[in-house]
């Protein structure tokens, strides 16, 4: 793991989750629907990962926010992904959700700390 992403909560837990976002869609059915939504799965759900890393190399308070800003953005896409998958049939993983939603907690409470 990066020395940066072990010493920064944030960035651990959604490297974390990138990896096991392209595990969960690697088990998908391999349909039309399965790689079209397993698709937009992987970008939004590993973009959040690589967006609180850009934030860590940021050049100023507003670049930090709005990198974190962009990975929060990500990461209610890749519920939603989540979710259509999950209603569909493709995947059968909640626990998975439950990761998801303390990133996005995080996420809310530092933009929100940056911008008071």
């Amino acid at each position: 793991m990066p020395k940066q992403t072990k010493d920064n909560p944030i960035a651990q837990k959604s490297l974390l989750f990138a990896v096991k976002i392209v595990k969960l869609v690697n088990k998908m059915p391999k349909t039309p629907a399965g790689f079209a939504i397993g698709g937009q799965l992987v970008r939004s759900g590993t973009s959040i990962g690589a967006n609180t890393q850009e934030a860590q190399r940021a050049r100023s308070k507003r670049d930090f926010k709005n990198c974190l800003h962009i990975a929060l953005k990500e990461a209610v896409e890749t519920r939603y992904w989540l979710f259509v998958s999950e209603k569909s049939g493709l995947i059968d993983e909640s626990k998975i959700n439950i990761e998801l939603e303390e990133i996005i907690k995080i996420l809310s409470s530092i933009i929100k700390k940056l911008t008071n």
